[in-house]
């Protein structure tokens, strides 16, 4: 009892003790106080994260800390959290309206969202209050430049330089701006008087570099670069600069070796030594880049970085399963990584998936809610299930967010050329543009928009303007040459796509379109040979062997294009047209055992994609296996249970083969739902409400067929049955007898003659 009682005693000191030393805790202005000291211990330190959780305690204590949210603002910006910054400069404005920094980096803030008469009215705010803040001038002069009053923002930042004359921010500031003034001379400048106020500036260095690259001074610029990797040794960024200026010259050569070098002197800096894997990635040498990437990530095993960056180009490779369980790996460690639900979302989209992709990737954007990447894709998906609205609204939250991605640029184009809207593939056009005046993407989408409007001096002007600014990448040569082909110029358009593929051996659409010319021409055997030629040339795409093996298939030298196109797999895994194309070559030769390896090859290195399994079914669906594609079709919808293709045609083979027709109907209204405009979806439909006796609906979608279809005869063959089932004879009479006028002596013919003896014609 006593060993108890002094247990007891002993607790009961120690709590008073507590008391009596935390009493001064318990005062909340304490307690915020020291958070808030904490927190600015850790983010001198450069500990932001650490940083943040203080400044969060603090406001736990009191929600009206408005220097507590302002802190925490400054720690999401360290950190690249712009959502979570905008919010808390949002608090701290509420809280401490007074706070000029708050009111400045929220509207610096809102600035880089594309807000900018927001951004205005913050800087005007500021300045109502302090005018002459210069921070405020500078705010209100971006704001608007953005608002295309290049007039105003001029004169804005010349007062921001007279209030502080010694800020060599400001005189960068002043140069960009004259430089969309078109003032050339007076923007070099002001870049050489931010140089001459701090000798040290990486930036004012590389910005000067960039401005002597525009005007095409390469010496100039080479010699600002260096300059720059003098003044910081350790610093990726005046590397990256002075391997692309040699890029941009066309010396790919010099510019490898400059990342080699930095390779090795750039050890320590992650950015650095990725650089020269990043600069095969985006010459789209992907044997390098891949080799690049596997060796660094095997080097640098904790480099999160290079993994994802491993993994994104074996997803582009086709190498599915390798890029999954890498991707796992890091889900693994990190279950609501944005980045890798990405790649999982873009694997399923890959795999024919779009519904599991959609999941992903919006788990994604709850992480990550402002990633353009991950809008992108989940455009993708939408699209791919149908929802062409859904779809355009992801690519365009995308460009908000990131108005030089050319990928979502891209995707709106196309809406933009699926509904014929030239307004919508000109803006798009002018976004990418102004983000990346020096792409030649921006004037190609502008220059098809306009010559779509007839205006076809300004688009040829635009096509021009591509190569211009870019004379070293393919596209805009590609598409002036295919603007030339339309017009029946055929020689210009010949040299124009040899300049494509001479900047770039692998650019498969200039090879496409040049053997378009020489079909144009009935020089069939000549596109075969600069096809030919081209294969020889980059021996490793599998897009150009693809085209060789189209090119043969059309001019029935099957035993070729059977090489061509398998090598074309080889090279990608993943190359459907290729594999689809395979088929039907090997089919067309008499050897279909050897179409079913093919497919069923596919199937085994692409087995959660339903496209295989759908290519397996039509091919054993037409040589009368019905019972062996239906099975196909099931296991595509095992894959991807909403997969259309799989579900239409099981459909329509269980309802021909006394299958159950609820379960028939089920599949035909999914079809039809992600493919609301295909005529043999909605014949399928029709088919199954005709065998559940509900003929009017029947009718109905085979009216519709028809009038997008008329030629086709096994749509009326069902739509005169339907008329028949309707006590319509008349126009039952009418149907069948087209639908004998159109296949006089196909398979189905006697039951054409037998339908139409019952309605009484002949």
């Amino acid at each position: 009892m006593k060993r108890r009682a002094i247990a007891i005693w002993v607790a009961a000191g120690v709590l008073a003790a507590a008391g009596f030393f935390g009493g001064c805790t318990r005062d909340p202005n304490v307690r915020k106080q020291k958070y808030y000291e904490s927190g600015m211990r850790y983010f001198e330190k450069e500990k932001y994260r650490e940083a943040a959780i203080q400044f969060q305690n603090a406001l736990l204590v009191d929600q009206t800390f408005g220097d507590a949210h302002y802190q925490l603002a400054q720690c999401h910006l360290k950190l690249g959290n712009w959502a979570d910054a905008y919010k808390s400069l949002l608090r701290a404005t509420d809280v401490s309206p007074q706070n000029t920094k708050a009111q400045l980096d929220l509207g610096n803030v809102l600035l880089a969202a594309r807000q900018f008469q927001q951004a205005q009215e913050k800087a005007q705010l500021v300045l109502q209050k302090e005018p002459n803040n210069a921070e405020a001038h500078i705010l209100l002069a971006n704001a608007l430049a953005a608002l295309e009053n290049l007039p105003g923002s001029l004169m804005e930042m010349q007062k921001a330089i007279e209030l502080a004359p010694d800020r060599p921010r400001s005189y960068l500031n002043l140069a960009y701006l004259q430089l969309s003034a078109q003032q050339a001379d007076a923007a070099e400048g002001n870049f050489k008087k931010a140089i001459a106020l701090d000798p040290k500036s990486v930036h004012a260095y590389l910005a000067l570099g960039n401005f002597y690259q525009m005007q095409r001074r390469w010496t100039d610029a080479e010699q600002q670069f260096r300059a720059a990797q003098r003044t910081a040794p350790n610093d990726h960024m005046p590397v990256a600069a002075l391997a692309r200026l040699f890029a941009i010259q066309g010396n790919r050569a010099q510019a490898e070796q400059v990342l080699m070098q930095a390779k090795g002197a750039l050890a320590e800096n992650p950015e650095g030594y990725r650089l020269l894997a990043d600069f095969y990635f985006s010459l789209g040498d992907m044997d390098k880049a891949e080799a690049e990437f596997d060796a660094l990530r095997k080097a640098y095993p904790n480099d999160q970085r290079t993994k994802k960056n491993y993994i994104q180009i074996l997803i582009l490779r086709g190498r599915l399963e390798e890029a999954t369980a890498l991707n796992n790996e890091v889900l693994k460690q990190s279950p609501k990584d944005a980045e890798a639900l990405i790649h999982r979302g873009q694997v399923l989209n890959i795999q024919g998936r779009p519904n599991d992709a959609i999941t992903v990737l919006e788990a994604a954007l709850k992480s990550e809610p402002e990633n353009p990447v991950a809008h992108f894709h989940l455009g993708k998906s939408y699209s791919m299930v149908g929802n062409l609205a859904r779809a355009e609204s992801s690519w365009r939250e995308a460009v908000r967010i990131r108005p030089n991605m050319p990928a979502a640029q891209h995707a709106l184009a196309e809406v933009a050329l699926r509904k014929g809207d030239a307004d919508l593939l000109r803006q798009t056009g002018e976004q990418l543009i102004a983000a990346e005046p020096y792409s030649p993407s921006g004037y190609v989408m502008r220059g098809t928009a306009l010559i779509a409007k007839r205006d076809l001096a300004a688009g040829e002007a635009d096509l021009r303007r591509a190569t211009e600014v870019a004379p070293n990448q393919p596209l805009g040569f590609s598409r002036l040459g295919g603007f030339r082909a339309a017009q029946g110029r055929f020689a210009e358009a010949e040299k124009l796509y040899e300049q494509a593929l001479k900047n770039d051996p692998n650019f498969y659409e200039a090879l496409q379109g040049l053997c378009n010319v020489y079909i144009l021409q009935k020089q069939h055997p000549r596109a075969i040979q600069r096809a030919t030629l081209q294969v020889s040339i980059a021996p490793q795409n599998s897009f150009h062997h693809l085209i060789l093996g189209q090119l043969l298939t059309q001019a029935k030298e099957f035993e070729k294009a059977e090489a061509a196109l398998q090598k074309s797999v080889e090279l990608h895994r993943n190359n459907i047209d290729a594999f689809a194309l395979l088929g039907q070559v090997q089919h067309a030769r008499g050897t279909v055992d050897k179409a079913v390896a093919s497919y069923q090859r596919f199937i085994q290195e692409n087995p959660k994609d339903p496209r295989p399994y759908i290519l397996l079914g039509s091919l054993e669906e037409s040589r009368g296996n019905w019972q062996r594609a239906m099975q196909l079709y099931e296991r595509a919808l095992q894959v991807h249970p909403d997969n259309p293709l799989a579900a239409n045609n099981l459909a329509y083979l269980m309802i021909e083969h006394g299958g159950n027709s609820d379960v028939a109907l089920t599949l035909a209204q999914t079809a039809r739902r992600a493919l609301p405009n295909s005529t043999n979806v909605a014949d399928t439909l029709a088919w199954v409400y005709y065998h559940k006796g509900a003929y009017g609906l029947a009718i109905g979608l085979l009216q519709d067929a028809i009038k997008n279809e008329e030629k086709n005869a096994t749509f009326h063959y069902h739509l005169g049955l339907a008329y028949q089932k309707n006590n319509d004879l008349g126009k039952a009479r009418t149907h069948l007898r087209r639908a004998l006028e159109l296949e006089p002596n196909s398979p189905g013919t006697a039951d054409y003659r037998k339908a139409l003896a019952a309605v009484g014609g002949q």
